[in-house]
This record gives structure tokens, sequence and C-alpha cells, in this order.
């Protein structure tokens, strides 16, 4: 089966959008409106337009694929952000994202060579 592939404008455009939202995000979050920066950051958008693009890439296999490990990682990113929420007061912006980060990747890696 021949695989489909993204035209180069279609990227452009997902860059367009990507910078947007965390354009939005930011400014919202710098205000003082975290609630909101939360709302758009987790709005589905994103996760739709991926299971969009993967869809006409790869089908329906690859998007409940993704879909599926998408809730396998929900554990790592919890521990990311329980990372962050606990070290930033303690070690600072730089050190408490990167080691955050780190144990997000270790956890990430190590449920994705579990199953």
């Amino acid at each position: 089966m021949k695989k489909k592939t993204v035209d180069l404008r279609l990227l452009i455009a997902y860059f367009i959008i990507g910078g947007l939202i965390i354009s939005a995000v930011t400014y919202f979050g710098s205000r003082g409106n975290s609630l909101v920066a939360v709302f758009i950051a987790f709005f589905p958008g994103t996760s739709l337009i991926t299971m969009v693009t993967i869809y006409l890439a790869g089908g329906t296999g690859a998007t409940i694929s993704y879909a599926k490990s998408m809730l396998l990682l929900v554990p790592a990113w919890l521990l990311y952000v329980i990372g962050v929420i606990f070290l930033l007061p303690r070690l600072g912006l730089a050190l408490s994202l990167v080691i955050s980060v780190v144990v997000y990747t270790a956890a990430a890696l190590l449920t994705m060579r579990l199953t």
C-alpha cells in the first residue's frame, strides 16, 4: 500500500496555527488568566488537527493507534506537570523544567517499552 504524503503548504499552515496557539496561551497566562490559557492549550483543536493529518496520511488504523497512545502517555504527562508544580518554587524555572522533562521522558520511554 502506498503511503500518502502531506502537502508542504499544509505543514506551513500547521506551523502558523501552532504559533498562534502558543502566542494566545502565553498572552493569557502572562496576564494572570491561567484558566483561559489552559483552556486554549488543552482545547482538542491541536489533537483534532493532528488526528486529521494522521488520518489523511495513514488512515483509520494509524489514527486509532495515535489516540490510544495519547492515553498511554497521560501518566507520564501528569508526572511532568506535578514535577513543575513541586519544583518551580524550590529550584526555579529552568531547573524545574529540565528535571520534569527528564522525568516525563523516562516515564514515557518506560511506558513505550512496556506496551
